[in-house]
């Protein structure tokens, strides 16, 4: 027979409201207690049932994900990371893939939160960058966390987890200006995302920095993904003076780059130094493999559910906020090396 909750109060000696409270990780409870009762749920291979306890409660313990981002491997390495805290927690993960762009999305999303009984959702670019879903969360008394694009913590961004692009492109594009490189060409991601205008933002703060221009014909409107990435680097090598190094907005425009670059035998980083941003699998499967930043989207993912827990379990209403601060690391690899020098 299926074990329930009365088996294991019983096994443990304990009321069921007891057990209740220590699933739900409840701070009230003593630590021997808890013991027990993971020790009782553990023999009697208990697993607690989150949709059931949603039902049979006022309180939820189902969070939620949107998304909509070209990139499968940001997406995959989100969900890893608030799985991973969710079980840790006792939560269920609703994953709703949707599209941004679309009129009605506000309404798609409130309808979300309330026919789920959500606890709560955690928000990534696009969707933590538009404060018309911010607000509408706010007027029905949702909990939200949301990761987005930046350096220093505000007090206007509450319940944020932050990723220091600006900082982390600022070092990528030093790395290629201490190579010799000056003529650097920047590969943009979609617009509408604050990443790609933070990197590019930190990219020309290196330029400038050192004294060099920002030549406008260098710098490439495009999208996140493979093609775009083909596209902006064929019109880059047509120029009469092309750049000697690519900054690709993300992993995905590098490898993009790196193909459009083998199509004209250009050889890389010999002729043509490459960077990407990431260090997502098309960093490690390209050849030569892509010097870029390595951002830890699962840890990120992790630090915004804890953070969305704080407001969702009982007891923890009251703790302060913090704004988590993440700087993607360079990771420096065979597809960048010094400029050659003109014979």
């Amino acid at each position: 027979m299926k074990v329930t909750i009365h088996d294991v109060a019983a096994k443990a000696g304990v009321s069921i409201k007891t057990v209740s409270r220590v699933m739900n990780n409840e701070p009230s409870v003593k630590q021997a207690t808890i013991d027990k009762v993971n020790q009782a749920m553990q023999e009697l291979h208990y697993q607690p049932n989150a949709a059931a306890r949603n039902l049979a409660s006022t309180k939820s313990y189902s969070i939620g994900y949107i998304y909509d981002n070209p990139n499968a491997y940001y997406v995959i390495d989100m969900q890893r990371g608030l799985l991973d805290a969710c079980r840790k927690h006792g939560y269920e993960l609703l994953i709703h893939p949707t599209n941004a762009k679309s009129p009605g999305i506000v309404q798609e999303v409130i309808d979300l939160v309330q026919h789920s009984r959500l606890a709560g959702l955690v928000l990534t670019p696009p969707f933590s960058e538009m404060p018309e879903i911010a607000e509408a969360l706010s007027r029905i008394n949702v909990d939200f966390v949301r990761i987005i694009s930046g350096s220093t913590p505000s007090p206007k961004q509450t319940n944020c987890v932050l990723v220091d692009d600006f900082t982390a492109a600022f070092k990528i594009t030093n790395h290629l200006l201490e190579l010799g490189h000056s003529q650097i060409a920047f590969l943009c991601g979609d617009e509408e995302h604050s990443s790609s205008g933070e990197r590019l933002a930190g990219f020309k703060a290196a330029l400038t920095k050192r004294g060099i221009e920002t030549n406008p014909k260098f710098i490439v409107p495009g999208s996140y993904s493979f093609e775009s990435g083909v596209k902006g680097a064929t019109q880059l090598l047509a120029l009469a003076n092309k750049p000697t190094a690519i900054f690709a907005c993300n992993d995905e425009i590098a490898a993009g780059a790196l193909f459009s670059a083998r199509l004209q035998h250009i050889e890389i980083p010999q002729q043509l130094s490459i960077v990407g941003f990431e260090n997502s699998p098309f960093s490690r499967q390209t050849w030569p493999p892509l010097t870029t930043a390595h951002q830890p989207n699962s840890i990120i993912a992790q630090s915004a559910a804890e953070l969305l827990f704080k407001h969702t379990r009982p007891g923890c209403q009251n703790q302060t906020d913090d704004q988590p601060v993440f700087i993607p690391e360079l990771l420096v690899r065979e597809s960048t090396a010094p400029v050659e020098s003109e014979s």
